[in-house]
């Protein structure tokens, strides 16, 4: 059995009672369980995600043969986190739906990773993404919104994003409308991460 290697991708702006966190623990203590996990890189966008940036932007569209130390160093943030998406298998990433999107400093890590010529190019038939050959598992949890509904523009917009950089293979676990009934949102996601589990293990 191949082990994989996981990048695990916290985006709670909560270090305690976070129902994503808590959820990808499970998951992850699961697959560890099974045997089936090499290795676990984590990036918390709550530790800080710099924002895409004037400077950034001209580094970013500047050709790698021409770009300067000081643009080099721009980047150097950036390059780290999609290093750790190309060395990674399966990525997991913690969802929390913040006022019916995701929280900034994930989209802040998108900012980072989605980048022309590394994770994605463009071709004469539309863009194509680069990091084919991966899978993904979104960790969705909301107060009162309802994942895959039309007030949820988080979910659809992570799957997007996973697929524009090439990653089509995507499971959602979510545990929606905490706020209206929290012990059956958990219990169902607990058997979605059980159901997904035995799915891929087939």
């Amino acid at each position: 059995m191949s082990q994989l290697k996981v990048l695990r991708i916290d985006g709670s702006a909560r270090k305690e009672g976070s129902i994503t966190r808590q959820l990808t623990d499970d998951y992850l203590a699961k697959l560890s369980a099974a045997g089936e996990v090499a290795s676990i890189v984590t990036r918390d966008t709550s530790e800080g995600i710099d924002f895409v940036s004037e400077a950034w932007m001209g580094a970013n569209f500047t050709d790698d043969a021409d770009r300067t130390d000081e643009q080099k160093a721009v980047l150097a943030k950036s390059d780290e986190m999609v290093a750790e998406l190309e060395e990674a298998d399966l990525i997991v990433i913690g969802v929390p739906i913040y006022n019916f999107g995701v929280p900034a400093s994930l989209k802040a890590w998108v900012d980072m990773i989605a980048r022309a010529r590394k994770t994605f190019k463009y071709t004469e038939n539309g863009p194509v993404g680069l990091l084919e050959g991966k899978r993904a598992v979104l960790v969705v949890a909301s107060g009162g919104t309802e994942a895959g509904s039309d007030i949820d523009f988080a979910t659809g917009y992570m799957k997007h994003i996973m697929g524009f950089i090439g990653i089509h293979d995507v499971d959602v676990v979510a545990a929606d409308r905490l706020m209206v009934d929290a012990e059956a949102s958990i219990a169902g996601a607990n058997s979605q991460i059980a159901d997904l589990l035995v799915a891929k293990a087939a």
